[in-house]
C-alpha cells in the first residue's frame, strides 16, 4: 500500500486549495469558539452552561470545511478525468480509497488537534472574564480534567469521522457539488427536521440517528443523563455512518467504470 499512500499524499498535497482549507479549519474553529465564549455570560452559580462544549462550538461550523476537503480529495479527480489515470496506475480500487482515507485522516487529525487545543485555550482565557469562575462552579478549563479531555479528544475524532463520511459519499456520488450538498444535508437537515417535529419520541429517535447530534454528544461534560445517547455511543453512531458511507462508496468505485 506504500505506493498508493505516496501517490495520494502527493496528489492531495498539490491540489489547489487543500492547504488553505486545512488552515480554514483551524482558523474557523478557533474564531467561532472564541466568539461563543466571549458572548455567553455566567452571572451566578445557577447558570446551566457546559463550558467545555461552549469552548468547542466552532467544530459545528468547521466540519463543513472538513467535508469540502474530503469531497475534493476524490471528486476533483472525476471532474478533471484524472481518476482514469489513477485507476490505471493503481488498479486495486479498494486500496486507492483506503489510501485516500488514510491521508485524509492524518491531515484532519493534525488540523483538528491544533484547532481543538487552541479553542480550549481560548475558552480557558475568555470564560473566566464572563463569570465562569470557581465561585460559580466553573474551574478553569484543563485537559487534566477527564471530561474536558474526552470532549477535546472526541472533537478531533469527530472531525476525522466527518472527513471519512464525506469521502465515502463523494466516492459514491462522484460530482463535487452533489456530494457536498449530500454531506451537508445529512449533517444539518436531520437536526432541523427533528426540531420541527413536536412528537418527543420522534425527536429523540432523530437525535439518536443524526450523525451531527449524536457525534457531538462526545463534547458534553454536564447533564449526561439527559442525553439520548452517552458521549461515546453518540460518536459510535457517527462512526457507523462513516463506515457505511465508505463501504458503499468503495463498492461503487469497484463496480463502476471510471
Amino acid at each position: 500500500m506504500r505506493p498508493e499512500l505516496h501517490a495520494e499524499w502527493t496528489k492531495l498535497r498539490t491540489v489547489a486549495g487543500a492547504g488553505r482549507l486545512l488552515l480554514a479549519v483551524v482558523a474557523l474553529t478557533v474564531a467561532v469558539s472564541a466568539a461563543a465564549a466571549a458572548t455567553v455570560t455566567c452571572p451566578s452559580a445557577r447558570c446551566n452552561y457546559d463550558a467545555a462544549k461552549l469552548s468547542l462550538m466552532g467544530i459545528q461550523v468547521s466540519q463543513a470545511i472538513v467535508a469540502i476537503l474530503a469531497v475534493l480529495a476524490i471528486s476533483g479527480e472525476y471532474s478533471t478525468g484524472m481518476i482514469r489515470t489513477t485507476l490505471t496506475a493503481m488498479p486495486r480500487r479498494a486500496t486507492v480509497l483506503a489510501a485516500k482515507a488514510a491521508i485524509l485522516t492524518g491531515l484532519t487529525l493534525a488540523a483538528g488537534t491544533i484547532a481543538v487545543l487552541a479553542s480550549v485555550l481560548a475558552g480557558r482565557l475568555i470564560l473566566p472574564g464572563n463569570g465562569f469562575t470557581p465561585a460559580h462552579g466553573y474551574p478553569p478549563l484543563s485537559l487534566a480534567d477527564a471530561p474536558t479531555l474526552r470532549a477535546a479528544a472526541g472533537s478531533v475524532l469527530y472531525l476525522v469521522l466527518i472527513a471519512l463520511l464525506s469521502l465515502g459519499i463523494a466516492a459514491a456520488v462522484r460530482d463535487s457539488a452533489a456530494a457536498i450538498g449530500a454531506v451537508l444535508g445529512v449533517l444539518y437537515l436531520l437536526p432541523i427536521i427533528g426540531s420541527m417535529i413536536s412528537d418527543p419520541d420522534w425527536q429523540r429517535l432523530l437525535w439518536k440517528i443524526s450523525p451531527m447530534n449524536a457525534g457531538l454528544a462526545v463534547q458534553a461534560t454536564t447533564d449526561l443523563t439527559d442525553l439520548p445517547l452517552s458521549p461515546w455511543a453518540g460518536l459510535g453512531v457517527l462512526a457507523a455512518w462513516a463506515a457505511a458511507a465508505l463501504f458503499i462508496g468503495g463498492q461503487l468505485l469497484r463496480l463502476r467504470d471510471a
